[in-house]
């Protein structure tokens, strides 16, 4: 797809890898909708981009309907939707609390499901539409230290595939989004120990924004940030049980750190 005059919504748009993706997004021609629940933050960088900034808590699927159809009315029908918006607290099903999974699974999951909702009638329609979803490679592979994380995260995979081979043949396109480590507030101090050693090699959220702008217009739907990780992914295919292996010699490792 060519993003130029296409509206794109992005959710948790207001920093990271949403923010760059506004800035590219715009600078290859897109309409776009600076979506976050951090509404000052979301404001500056639609100004950036010349975009329409709108807060919404998107666990909410109400608040969900009400931001589409703000977008809507302000620049037309939806073309693309990047459901970015993640959490990533949480840790082990012993000690993390039963409310933070409830979150999580709202923010990471439902809200994928409420703006799939509320943009693909339309979509349908026209018989045209992209609809991105970002997970990470917690997702295909999994989080050392956070399970909240990863379970949420591999749900995400399952809605992105399912998108991707029961929509295809009525115009939608879908895309996967896969990263490992990003330089972003959610993954923290990345010259920490513990991230360079989960998280992989770590890129800048302007590469990713590059990455996803480069599989739109492929219509590719896995979005890798680095090689590496279909190496990753391989091992995992390969030899399910010589991978577990090693991912337990890993977090014996981290719980030394």
């Amino acid at each position: 797809m060519d993003l130029q005059g296409k509206v794109s919504i992005i959710t948790g748009a207001a920093s990271g890898i949403g923010k760059a993706c506004a800035i590219e997004f715009a600078r290859l021609g897109a309409q776009v909708v600076v979506v976050d629940i951090n509404e000052p933050a979301a404001n500056s960088v639609a100004e950036e981009v010349g975009g329409l900034a709108l807060a919404c808590d998107v666990s909410d699927e109400t608040a969900v309907n009400d931001m589409v159809a703000r977008a809507v009315s302000h620049f037309g029908l939806i073309d693309v939707l990047f459901n970015n918006a993640g959490v990533a607290t949480g840790g082990n099903p012993l000690t993390t609390p039963v409310d933070v999974w409830h979150t999580q699974w709202d923010v990471n999951v439902m809200a994928h499901i409420y703006a799939i909702r509320a943009v693909l009638p339309s979509m349908l329609q026209r018989e045209s539409g992209y609809i991105l979803h970002t997970s990470s490679m917690a997702g295909i592979l999994t989080s050392q230290g956070n399970l909240t994380y990863a379970a949420t995260k591999h749900a995400v995979v399952g809605i992105a595939e399912w998108m991707a081979i029961n929509y295809f043949d009525q115009g939608i396109r879908t895309s996967l989004l896969a990263p490992l480590g990003v330089r972003t507030p959610m993954l923290g101090d990345t010259n920490s120990a513990f991230a360079q050693t989960a998280a992989g090699p770590i890129k800048e959220p302007e590469e990713v924004a590059q990455q996803v702008a480069n599989a739109i217009a492929e219509e590719r739907f896995l979005i890798l940030t680095d090689e590496i990780a279909q190496t990753w992914m391989e091992r995992k295919t390969n030899d399910l049980e010589r991978w577990l292996s090693g991912m337990r010699r890993l977090q014996a490792k981290m719980n030394e750190m």
